[in-house]
């Protein structure tokens, strides 16, 4: 399950940013995973659970939002919504489609609370 190394990487990146403003304690985590990231969701979602357990983001709030695949055809040149990496074009049927989109997955954003043990208002 290799979401459970993308969850050690996101916690990485949380207490790094967290110790770079004073230890802060972070209440909310904002993830950007592509449609076509071949990512489980759901699965990375309980592997954090577990990883931040008792760290800087220990019940802090997981929010995923879920970016569209996209491609270019370089058969007739449109760029196009992709539901799967290797779908064919939907608008000439070719199977030259280079992926644009949709295939990464990054920490967008953090919230950190006002001081170690407060929430923030």
């Amino acid at each position: 399950m290799h979401e459970m190394s993308l969850a050690e990487g996101v916690r990485n990146i949380v207490e790094e940013s967290a110790c770079a403003h004073g230890g802060k304690r972070v209440e909310r985590v904002v993830l950007q995973i592509g449609e076509l990231a071949a990512v489980e969701v759901e699965a990375l979602r309980f592997c954090l659970e577990l990883i931040l357990k008792d760290g800087v983001a220990d019940g802090a709030l997981i929010d995923i939002e879920i970016t569209p695949g996209r491609g270019w055809c370089a058969q007739c040149a449109s760029t196009v919504a992709l539901a799967q990496l290797y779908d064919a074009c939907p608008q000439c049927g070719s199977y030259r489609v280079q992926a644009t989109g949709g295939t990464e997955m990054r920490v967008k954003e953090l919230a950190l609370a006002a001081t170690w043990g407060q929430s923030a208002s």
